[in-house]
């Protein structure tokens, strides 16, 4: 198709009167809705921003709750960038302090840890290494191995606590974890 012949058809009527009438052949068939549709969101119950000149007041904002941080798990890592994460899984980070909790109960266990982690972070330590033992077999591995996860996440470690792991066999193995502490903040 040339430019000069572009805005005729064949019949020699030009493209913008056929337009107009293929649209009113095919807006002769269509019906109005019945009924309105408003553009605007329905209302939010029970909340909502009040329509001005009502004389009503809008509820003051919501302050924002203190965020906490989500449960830890030997397989999580967020907040974690994936170079440390897997420097901490092979063992290469440099571990700045041991807690051997062989033997302890549980109760004393759980108070070691929290003191531990506590003076850790106070300290500015970043990897610890906490050896809980692997436990029997036959009672599904040391209630000290399985309770430790939990004990990281009470409210006395879980502010220090970035991750932690499951240590490499030439620290322990799966009879100590490492634990990855936050970072001191020194600006005070």
């Amino acid at each position: 198709m040339t430019a000069r012949s572009r805005g005729k058809s064949r019949s020699g009527a030009s493209g913008g009167e056929q337009d107009v009438d293929l649209f009113q052949r095919t807006m002769a068939a269509v019906q109005p809705l019945k009924k309105k549709r408003s553009l605007k969101p329905p209302p939010k119950p029970g909340g909502g921003a009040a329509e001005p000149g009502t004389g009503a007041k809008p509820p003051p904002p919501k302050k924002p709750r203190a965020q906490e941080a989500p449960p830890l798990s030997a397989d999580a890592f967020a907040g974690v960038d994936r170079r440390t994460v897997e420097r901490m899984r092979r063992g290469k980070l440099p571990i700045d302090a041991r807690l051997d909790l062989h033997g302890s109960y549980q109760d004393a266990a759980q108070a070691e840890l929290d003191a531990f982690i506590s003076s850790c972070a106070a300290t500015g330590c970043r990897t610890v290494l906490v050896i809980t033992g692997k436990g029997s077999v036959r009672e599904g591995g040391g209630v000290l191995r399985r309770r430790l996860p939990d004990w990281l996440n009470q409210p006395a470690c879980r502010p220090h606590v970035l991750a932690f792991a499951t240590a490499r066999p030439e620290h322990g193995g799966s009879g100590a974890f490492y634990v990855l502490l936050r970072r001191r903040d020194n600006r005070r």
